[in-house]
């Protein structure tokens, strides 16, 4: 399906459970001795088994698809599925106040995930540094692309937990039990940044495979990281400052990715969402996945396998991730083609008379238009699995058609061999617009986000119905430079960030770095909960719940070396 893909299938033998509650496995299928180490083509093996790692999350222990952690958590998404008991720890997630350090999936299972991938790469880089460069004249862009997988892990966790131990390839087990989660925020940052820089400072511009990490990649990924390391916190989590020198650092860090022109706008924003055209020009850097690659089931995405329409004959399992009427209503426009800032929410919009953003039909599955791009068979009400509770609305950008090659279903359950982007040149835009409107050169960041409009209202090729005709009614327009302050240029970058990016995990991140995540939420929470009762008791809490509890057998296991989260 994929040409020239590095990341090859190092585990195998699936796991299938009758349940929701229950994950795939992998199992592996042997075990190196220390002699097998000792040739280039073994530690090559380590390598490509440490990219294989941050690809292998599962079902309820996620490490690349945030649906729980990023959407659920935010105004995006609500868990879905057969009610609130269904996988009851997302469910926790959504309300907030009902998460706990015990809970053993999601929580500690992620936490366990991100550390093997940690653990893989910090493997292969003792490999690595045990060859000399004559024997492995890769050496110094193998250690770059291992020290770009182990920051991003790092990152990942980073966002997640915020306090986490550190340790790199030196550490040894003994080490390892020494090493506590209580470093400055500011000191975890630098030394995930530490490794991203060396992968820039060692890294190719191009690498000869898709799938490997390359100087651009890592400048992408410093420059996100040197974003959220702005807006500092204090030990409550509080935004307290908004750091400059960060701030042009992102600056100068995107503007070298932009510069480079390997990357830009694909015409249509459907082309990320299709296994079709993933590694387009778009994709700066994506966890690549494979099917019918002589495998019993090739290597899949099942960590969004919830997340496809419960009533759909094609599917049948498991309706999760439902999209929000708040972020329905957030798609709405004026006559002037802007967002409708103010009043979005005042009331439910009635999607047959208002003008809409063309990215709520790449979003959101709505009765009766086209369920991802496909007109023959328009999303149905029917489909739906808990209308009662969740109302009627789904997500689609990280599904596939049943008709995909890029599709299989085990069991009850859907994957998918449809790349996951970690980073996309879109990204890259909007993190340089950000970093312009905070240095208060919002007028550099107009000409970035009106891109982003400027292809999202040409982006209905696919949206057409059986007919010919559009299902909505479409009115995207770019900003106007008359008004463009500092103020309103930070609340159109916010709500295009929110846009672009719906339902795939980055809002919830977002507000806790702007620092608006008690506001926003608690807002949503009180308007929503009438439309969904089932968010009654739901309740945000600042100094807490901007991050998951560590894992209380973590916390046991070092013998209370690691110290919990504020709150919990």
């Amino acid at each position: 399906m994929k040409s020239k893909i590095l990341v090859t299938t190092i585990l195998s033998g699936l796991i299938i459970f009758s349940s929701c509650k229950k994950a795939l496995d992998y199992t592996p299928k042997g075990v190196l001795s220390s002699s097998d180490l000792k040739s280039p083509t073994a530690v090559e093996g380590l390598v490509t088994a440490a990219y294989a790692a941050i690809g292998n999350g599962d079902m309820i222990g996620p490490i690349y698809s945030d649906w729980a952690y990023g959407s659920v958590r935010s105004d995006d998404a609500y868990k879905g599925g057969g009610g609130t008991g269904d996988v009851g720890e997302v469910d926790a997630l959504e309300h907030y106040n009902l998460v706990t350090p015990s809970m053993d999936s999601f929580v500690s299972r992620t936490w366990k995930n991100l550390f093997k991938s940690i653990s893989r790469a910090n493997v292969a880089i003792r490999a690595v540094n045990s060859l000399s460069d004559a024997e492995f004249p890769n050496k110094k862009v193998r250690l770059a692309e291992l020290r770009f997988l182990r920051a991003h892990s790092y990152f990942t966790m980073k966002l997640l937990y915020k306090n986490i131990p550190i340790f790199d390839e030196t550490a040894t087990a003994a080490d390892i039990l020494k090493v506590s989660n209580t470093l400055s925020n500011d000191d975890s940052w630098n030394k995930i940044a530490a490794d991203f820089q060396y992968a820039v400072d060692n890294l190719p511009t191009t690498q000869p495979d898709l799938a490997r990490a390359n100087k651009l990649n890592a400048q992408a990924y410093l420059a996100k990281l040197r974003l959220y390391q702005a807006y500092e916190q204090d030990d409550k989590h509080h935004v307290i400052n908004i750091n400059k020198t960060r701030l042009q650092e992102v600056v100068t860090l995107t503007q070298a990715v932009i510069a480079s022109g390997k990357y830009s706008l694909s015409a249509d924003i459907a082309d990320n969402f299709l296994p079709e055209t993933e590694n387009g020009p778009e994709s700066v850097f994506a966890i690549q996945f494979t099917i019918n690659d002589g495998t019993t089931t090739g290597r899949l995405n099942f960590e969004d396998g919830l997340n496809y329409p419960h009533g759909a004959p094609q599917y049948g399992c498991c309706g999760f991730h439902a999209a929000s009427q708040n972020l329905v209503n957030a798609y709405t426009t004026d006559a002037n083609g802007l967002p409708n800032f103010d009043t979005f929410n005042n009331s439910i919009a009635d999607l047959s008379k208002v003008t809409v953003d063309t990215r709520l039909d790449h979003t959101v599955g709505i009765d009766g238009h086209p369920y991802k791009y496909d007109n023959t068979k328009p999303f149905s009400n029917s489909w739906v699995r808990d209308p009662g509770v969740y109302g009627n609305f789904h997500t689609m950008r990280n599904q596939q058609l049943a008709t995909s090659a890029s599709y299989f279903k085990l069991g009850p359950f859907m994957g998918s061999a449809k790349n996951y982007d970690i980073i996309r040149y879109d990204d890259v835009l909007l993190m340089q617009a950000e970093a312009y409107i905070e240095l208060g050169q919002q007028a550099s960041a107009l000409p970035l986000i009106n891109q982003i409009r400027n292809r999202a209202a040409a982006s209905t090729g696919r949206l057409k119905k059986l007919d010919g005709t559009f299902p909505s009614s479409y009115n995207v327009k770019p900003y106007s430079p008359a008004n463009w302050t500092q103020e309103y240029a930070r609340k159109a970058l916010q709500w295009e960030r929110r846009l672009e990016f719906a339902t795939e995990g980055a809002r919830f991140f977002d507000l806790v770095r702007w620092g608006i995540a008690e506001t926003t939420l608690n807002d949503y929470i009180n308007v929503e909960k009438v439309r969904r009762p089932f968010l009654a008791t739901a309740k945000f809490t600042a100094g807490r719940d901007e991050y998951l509890p560590i894992p209380q057998s973590e916390i046991t296991f070092t013998n209370g070396l690691y110290k919990q989260n504020p709150g919990y």
